[in-house]
């Protein structure tokens, strides 16, 4: 579905705004109406000099069946990283430190670029692996502890936990 210059537009002002306000509360940790008023001003702000430059990002139009799944996508990012960081302590503290790092592909079927920036920055978050590059529809991931070679076998372990929301949101 194509959207004309103006929503896409009024999309990134949106998008941004409501971040920069949920940023501001998190920094000042007061919702004191000067604080919060400061903050609405500030960001309104930002976002009005900001705001056309995101407009070509591709980001979603939210519905409320896509904010539940964003919303459902940030607790499964949130338990893949406790997950994974509960893996990387063990091979610290093992004593023969059982690791088998390597650099992999894995492929992605997201087609927006915010969409691959958000996949490549949640596998980055998630301790034993690191995005390096995005490549067209594919991600090179340094990882930790590669159990397989080859794309699939990759995708299935690293990506797919988190492109099968994605894709819910983006598409």
């Amino acid at each position: 579905m194509k959207t004309n210059g103006g929503e896409s537009t009024r999309r990134g002002f949106l998008y941004l705004f409501l971040l920069l306000v949920v940023l501001w509360l998190c920094l000042v940790s007061s919702l004191q109406w000067q604080e919060v008023a400061a903050g609405v001003i500030l960001s309104g702000l930002c976002a009005i000099i900001l705001g056309k430059s995101l407009s070509g990002l591709g980001f979603p139009s939210m519905t409320p069946k896509k904010l539940a799944t964003s919303l459902i996508y940030l607790l499964v990012l949130a338990k893949e990283i406790v997950e994974a960081n509960l893996d990387v302590a063990y091979r610290v503290l093992h004593p023969r430190m059982p690791i088998r790092p390597g650099i992999v592909a894995i492929k992605t079927g997201l087609r927006q670029d915010i969409a691959k920036l958000i996949l490549a920055n949640s596998i980055t978050l998630t301790p034993g692996t690191f995005t390096v590059d995005v490549i067209g529809d594919r991600l090179l991931v340094h990882w930790i502890n590669v159990r397989g070679d080859d794309v699939e076998t990759a995708t299935k372990a690293i990506g797919a936990k988190f492109e099968k929301y994605l894709i819910r949101i983006f598409e």
